[in-house]
């Protein structure tokens, strides 16, 4: 079950957001503001699960844990701009 958790929310990390917000206190402590947490939901919502869980279960940063972070910066900003190249691709077809 934590594995199919894991593929859900990488798969549909907005989706995941929502879910844990609603029926968990997942975000609860870590963020003192919202603003952070509605920029994540916005731009980087896998990186924004991934800092969250690292805060809430370990007491400091290591350098796996940042290799972990920026390899979820790297996997949105990959599901961020990954249409423009298939579009570029296709109208050169036609």
């Amino acid at each position: 079950m934590p594995c199919l958790l894991a593929l859900l929310a990488v798969a549909f990390p907005r989706i995941a957001i929502v879910l844990l917000w609603l029926f968990t206190n997942f975000f609860a402590g870590v963020y003192h503001n919202i603003i952070i947490p509605i920029l994540g939901f916005i731009f980087l919502p896998l990186t924004l699960i991934v800092y969250t869980y690292f805060q809430r279960t370990h007491t400091t940063m290591t350098l796996t844990q940042l290799l972990i972070i920026f390899i979820a910066v790297i996997i949105d900003l990959g599901l961020i701009g990954g249409g423009g190249r298939y579009g570029r691709r296709r109208r050169d077809t036609i």
